[in-house]
This record gives C-alpha cells, sequence and structure tokens, in this order.
C-alpha cells in the first residue's frame, strides 16, 4: 500500500522547450514577416501619385509572356513665342487597366493629361515602368 501512495504523489514535471526551437520559431517568424513587409513596400505600395500632361506620342501592347500597354508622354519644357515646345522630355509609363488603355489609343497624337501611381519596383504581369497610369482625359490646355 505504501508503494502505491508513493507513486501517486509523484507528478511529472511539464515538457520544457528547448531554447534553441523557441529562437528558430522566432527567427523564421521576424524574417517571414520582414519579408511580407519588404515585398509589398516593393512592389504595391504607392510611392508616389500625380499628374503630367503634355502630347500622348504611343501606345504599345507588348510583351512576352504577359503583354502589358506602355506609352510614350513627350512634355514640354520651354515654349516658344508660337506655342511650340523647343525642349521635350518623354515620360515612360505602364497601364494596367485594359479599359484606359482603349480610351488611350482613341487619344494619340493629342494633349492630354494622365493620373499615374508609382511604385517603387515593377512586377512583369504590371508593366516595365514603375509609373501606372490609371485615368487619363483630353487637356484643352496645351
Amino acid at each position: 500500500m505504501e508503494e502505491l501512495k508513493s507513486t501517486e504523489s509523484v507528478k511529472p514535471l511539464p515538457k520544457k522547450t528547448g531554447g534553441f526551437k523557441k529562437f528558430v520559431r522566432w527567427f523564421t517568424f521576424l524574417l517571414l514577416l520582414s519579408l511580407g513587409l519588404f515585398v509589398y513596400w516593393k512592389y504595391f505600395y504607392t510611392y508616389s501619385d500625380g499628374y503630367r500632361s503634355g502630347l500622348l506620342q504611343k501606345l504599345s501592347h507588348k510583351g512576352n509572356i504577359f503583354k502589358t500597354y506602355e506609352g510614350e508622354l513627350v512634355q514640354r519644357s520651354i515654349v516658344s513665342t508660337n506655342n511650340v515646345g523647343i525642349a521635350s522630355e518623354k515620360f515612360y509609363f505602364s497601364v494596367a487597366n485594359d479599359s484606359v488603355a482603349k480610351a488611350m489609343q482613341n487619344l494619340e497624337g493629342k494633349n492630354v493629361k494622365l493620373h499615374y501611381l508609382q511604385k517603387n519596383g515593377t512586377l512583369p504581369w504590371r508593366g516595365e515602368s514603375p509609373y501606372i497610369v490609371d485615368a487619363v482625359q483630353v487637356d484643352n490646355n496645351p
């Protein structure tokens, strides 16, 4: 009888997790969290947005695997007295939305005002440029 009583009073100790396993779990969690934040910042975070206006010179649908719309907008820097642009700068952009691209195809060769989002990095299915145009309108002030 005494033997039974002595075995009942002994309680098993809780299983202690190793310090190394805990470290690996936290390290993996922090690594995945920082990797997720970096991918979000690099490819999905909008660094800036704004408007550019000028002559819509080109819009093409190109790509080997992912077909994207790529375009050029010619901006006049210096204007002469005849309202002709002497110095110009090209603004290269991508269009991710098909309906915006269709509207832009009808406006080639005209003065337009584009609204763009600037990303920190490019994705193959979004286009070659970090500038993504999401709206277009005819610019009545050339």
